[in-house]
């Protein structure tokens, strides 16, 4: 597999240099913001940790309080979820979007839809150490309904093996029964099938449920469902269908009206620079027809936008 992501480990890295460069940054009157945008949107995830262990060695204090004292605004929001390691990052959005007034479904929904199980398993984890509670019990607390179920079944992350042929045209049919073919809707196979199947069975699905029905399973999804639910089941089949696609869409969403959602802008560039940054960028010209880059630029500014667009990693 190609590397896809716009932020690559840095080849000559050695920490104690950059950990020196920061601390300079950061002393006397003002702040060399450029200094310290340029340097750690060069730098993996797990070297930007390994910055972190050796700046408080060398200067006994946490270089994240350092960098927080000397920033402020989106750009400071910016530089700590950079510093925080992935999981840990993600777990931090949910824990946010779950206990601050009314739940943030859209930050549950992105995040559970499109981690793969591994990733979904270290969030659990993750989220246990920093908030001494359950994920599962927190968004049984938060939600309900069909809606709930969904998400407790994506948060097992385990998604079934080895679903023979035969099983395709199977589940088009049980997805087809439940909502076009019938009266009213049967929530029940949406759940277990979208929720449970590996992302190469279902897309065979998807194309055997077009053939069945004559139209996209989304289709179906938007007629017979409702609220957070079919946000959730349209979510899933984006993802299925294409991760970075949906990103692309999630993206535009977030700039493209009036006012910015710095928050979920912020989210998918730090979240998938490392992973595929350069798919989303293409998938967003295709549909878009102008570039991500240039998009971040026109609903952006300052030290902020120069650190998203170094993320972004050039123009298309």
């Amino acid at each position: 597999m190609a590397y896809r992501g716009s932020v690559r480990p840095f080849v000559n890295f050695n920490p104690k240099h950059d950990a020196e460069i920061l601390h300079k940054a950061m002393k006397g009157i003002g702040t060399n913001e450029d200094t310290i945008l340029m340097l750690l949107t060069s730098r993996s995830n797990d070297q930007r940790q390994d910055i972190k262990a050796v700046y408080k060695k060398a200067h006994g204090k946490d270089l994240v309080s350092a960098l927080k004292s000397e920033l402020g605004g989106l750009f400071e929001s910016l530089i700590v979820a950079l510093m925080t390691p992935p999981a840990s990052y993600d777990a931090s959005q949910l824990h946010k979007a779950l206990k601050g007034i009314g739940t943030e479904d859209d930050v549950l929904i992105e995040i559970l839809a499109s981690r793969t199980g591994e990733q979904i398993r270290n969030i659990v984890k993750e989220y246990k150490k920093e908030y001494n509670g359950k994920l599962e019990k927190d968004i049984l607390g938060d939600t309900s309904g069909h809606y709930q179920r969904l998400l407790v079944i994506l948060l097992q992350g385990s998604r079934e093996d080895g679903l023979g042929v035969e099983n395709i045209d199977k589940d088009a049919k049980a997805l087809f029964d439940a909502g076009e073919g019938r009266f009213g809707t049967d929530e029940e196979p949406f759940i277990t099938i979208l929720g449970n199947r590996r992302v190469e069975h279902l897309r065979k699905v998807f194309d055997a449920y077009e053939k069945l029905s004559g139209s996209e399973l989304e289709d179906s999804i938007e007629g017979e469902t409702t609220g957070n639910f079919e946000n959730l089941l349209l979510a899933v089949v984006k993802c299925v269908r294409s991760v970075p696609e949906f990103f692309a869409e999630g993206l535009s969403k977030s700039m493209r009206r009036a006012g910015t959602d710095d928050s979920t802008l912020m989210r998918i560039m730090v979240s998938r620079s490392e992973i595929d940054m350069l798919d989303i960028r293409t998938s967003f010209k295709k549909r878009y027809g102008a570039s991500l880059y240039t998009t971040i630029q026109e609903d952006t500014d300052g030290d902020y936008q120069k650190a998203l667009l170094y993320l972004c990693g050039g123009n298309d």
